[in-house]
C-alpha cells in the first residue's frame, strides 16, 4: 500500500511538471513528464486496486 501512495505522489508531481513545462513551451519535457504521469499513474492505481486498503 505504501508503494502505491509513493507512486501516487510521483504522479502528482509529474502532473505539475507537465503544466509547468507547457507554460514554458518545452515540449520535449512535456513528453517525458506526460509519459511519467501515465506510467506512474497506472502503477499507483493498479497497486492500490490490487492490494486494497489495509485490513483492521
Amino acid at each position: 500500500m505504501a508503494i502505491g501512495i509513493m507512486f501516487l505522489v510521483a504522479t502528482i508531481l509529474c502532473a505539475f511538471a507537465v503544466v509547468r513545462e507547457v507554460k514554458r513551451r518545452n515540449f520535449f519535457a512535456v513528453g517525458f513528464a506526460g509519459i511519467s504521469v501515465i506510467v506512474f499513474g497506472f502503477f499507483s492505481i493498479m497497486t492500490i486496486f490490487i492490494s486494497g486498503a489495509p485490513e483492521v
